[in-house]
């Protein structure tokens, strides 16, 4: 169990989405743990991850906390309605829908998956406003990497559908927010998988008391899954701050994929 989550901190911190995804089916399927509890497991591994990649991240100036707090107000939003509305809604057919969605999504990525850096992006009125422009220096080449910020009405409204996921589904949301960053806002892949890692532990943080109050955090199950969260998630920042954004593209590729697969496969019966 420990093993497993180290690989899934690394894989979660690099690709901007958490560990919470792939912690989950591995809890249920390999090691038979109830579903509930892994979910709660999950939303623990998701605050460790995006705790222990956001200090490197930051500190490295890759992350765009500006960005961050601004897509937060679309994530609460769309949060809250979807707790609110969860009862009312089928979820077997959700993760169907955004599971096709993701599959679909993965179409441009291929397109441009050779795109080291955005080109012919300038930013639009609400990035000039709120400075969301920025720079990341890339350790690779030793360079500071100038960036600018288009399609912020847009990557709102796309956060806002990625907090809906959240409330309605209980998963977390972490590649929607990638793939708004990265479509919509025309980020550096670093950049949005970086501010994506960011972001979700914030999400995660504001749901994790209620699986505490309904007993489904077992702490002989979320210790060695956090503690190898952790240590994944440490691996995972030391391996993307010298990697290629077109590498980050390729694994978050992959990753979508298997994440795509997942939601479709709970839609029809064959996860739990």
């Amino acid at each position: 169990m420990f093993l497993t989550s180290v690989a899934a901190g690394a894989i979660g911190s690099i690709v901007g989405i958490g560990g919470g995804l792939l912690v989950t089916p591995v809890l249920t399927l390999i090691f038979g743990v109830d579903i509930h509890l892994a979910i709660g497991a999950s939303i623990i591994a998701i605050i460790a991850t995006s705790s222990g990649g956001a200090v490197a991240y930051i500190r490295d100036r890759i992350t765009n906390i500006r960005i961050g707090m601004y897509l937060e107000i679309g994530t609460t939003l769309g949060a809250i309605t979807g707790a609110a509305i969860a009862a009312y809604v089928n979820s077997a057919f959700l993760f169907a829908f955004f599971g096709v969605i993701l599959l679909l999504s993965v179409v441009p990525l291929l397109r441009k998956r050779n795109e080291e850096l955005p080109h012919d992006v300038s930013n639009d009125p609400v990035a000039n406003r709120l400075h969301l422009n920025s720079s990341y220096p890339e350790q690779r080449t030793g360079q500071e990497v100038q960036y600018s910020v288009q399609g912020s009405f847009v990557a709102l409204g796309i956060m806002y559908v990625a907090g809906l996921l959240s409330g309605l589904l209980g998963i977390g949301s972490g590649a929607f927010k990638v793939l708004g960053m990265e479509n919509a806002m025309r980020l550096p892949m670093k950049v949005s998988t970086t501010t994506s890692n960011f972001m979700i532990g914030v999400t995660a943080a504001a749901s994790a008391g209620i699986y505490f109050v309904r007993g489904d955090v077992n702490p002989f199950i979320v210790a060695p899954v956090v503690l190898g969260v952790l240590g994944g998630a440490f691996v995972g920042t030391k391996i993307l701050v010298k990697a290629r954004n077109t590498t980050v593209r390729t694994v978050f590729i992959v990753v979508l994929f298997g994440i795509a697969m997942e939601m479709i496969g709970k839609a029809v019966g064959l996860l739990p």
